[in-house]
């Protein structure tokens, strides 16, 4: 109907019937809904109900057109299967790999190109960004610029990995709209499309990002989600760990130390996460945690999907104790 009007926080469909149901506002008027008057100002958050289901059906609509796409990636919180993407969307894609500014700055861009080039995703170009810092802004520009095939650009990932915030940014720097979309540490906070204009000849879609039900934001309070959310530069700790010894971030992962050499353990999480080392035989410290057993290889990072990475230097059998459903695995290292 001509006379629908969407939030252009997050995109749902804006009505004044039903204060429970999701896109109410008191006065259709507004450009907003309640929950995102809410998020915004009192950091007040409300848990939606969709499914994942409803979200690929969006991506798959993005199939019906031959639009260049956005796929967003966190860089402290890769997927498993980035390539996963490929299963719903199968345009052009420019592989945009942001929060470039939580990774330590000696960590070198270069190396983490060749890291993903190794992974076998289909995509014309590759970048590192961070819309907090500004960084290569406007070299995103410049390619999306030498890739459209048409105004509309799709910006798709998986939800927290910093899509809106991109999106906010490149409408700051380049676009004389003004607009801003609802962000927060919380998944699903865009629940549909938006348009936003940010020049004549470019048109940025946004779109709800995938739930990972693997990541341990799904099973922690508000609170702990804003301490795992890596706000800035990560001061990495790295401690030597030998076999009898385990690692801990209270409330949230044990790692014991089954077998291997002395090795190294360097934490890539947020800096508001305390990281303890002890004996095991003088800590019962969550060990009421479902536990996984682990082969670590040379090199390899230790992921907690959501947490962040532990990079080890050493081959380690590990007993890796975390929430349950939280999902853990190793990869080669990225750094």
């Amino acid at each position: 109907m001509d006379n629908e009007k969407y939030c252009i926080g997050c995109g749902v469909k804006l009505q004044d019937s039903n204060m429970l149901y999701e896109g109410y506002t008191p006065d259709l008027t507004n450009d907003i809904c309640s929950r995102c008057f809410k998020l915004r100002n009192y950091g007040d958050y409300q848990i939606t109900t969709r499914s994942n289901e409803e979200y690929i059906d969006i991506l798959k609509s993005v199939n019906d057109t031959k639009d260049l796409v956005l796929y967003v990636v966190d860089l402290l919180n890769i997927e498993k299967d980035i390539n996963i993407i490929r299963e719903y969307i199968k345009n052009r894609l420019i592989l945009v790999l942001t929060k470039r500014d939580v990774l330590p700055k000696s960590v070198n861009d270069e190396k983490i190109i060749n890291y993903f080039s190794s992974l076998g995703l289909d995509y014309q170009d590759i970048i590192i960004v961070s819309a907090n810092k500004n960084y290569n802004m406007d070299e995103l520009l410049l390619l999306i610029k030498k890739h459209k095939s048409s105004k509309n650009i799709y910006v798709v990932g998986h939800t927290n990995v910093g899509k809106s915030t991109l999106i906010n940014k490149m409408v700051q720097d380049y676009s004389n709209e003004e607009y801003e979309l609802t962000i927060s540490p919380l998944p699903s906070t865009t629940l549909n499309k938006i348009n936003i204009k940010l020049t004549d000849d470019i048109m940025l879609i946004d779109t709800p990002g995938l739930v990972d039900r693997g990541s341990i934001v799904n099973y922690v309070d508000f609170d702990m989600i804003k301490k795992i959310n890596a706000k800035k530069e990560i001061n990495t700790d790295t401690f030597q760990v030998r076999e009898g010894q385990c690692l801990l971030i209270p409330n949230l992962l044990r790692i014991d130390y089954i077998n291997g050499d002395k090795n190294s353990f360097t934490f890539f999480v947020s800096n508001e996460l305390e990281i303890e080392k002890k004996d095991i035989g003088r800590c019962e410290s969550l060990k009421e945690l479902p536990k996984k057993t682990i082969e670590v290889g040379y090199h390899q990072d230790l992921v907690i999907n959501g947490l962040g990475f532990i990079k080890i230097t050493e081959k380690a059998l590990i007993d890796v104790y975390t929430l349950n459903n939280v999902e853990v695995f190793v990869r080669d290292s990225l750094i």
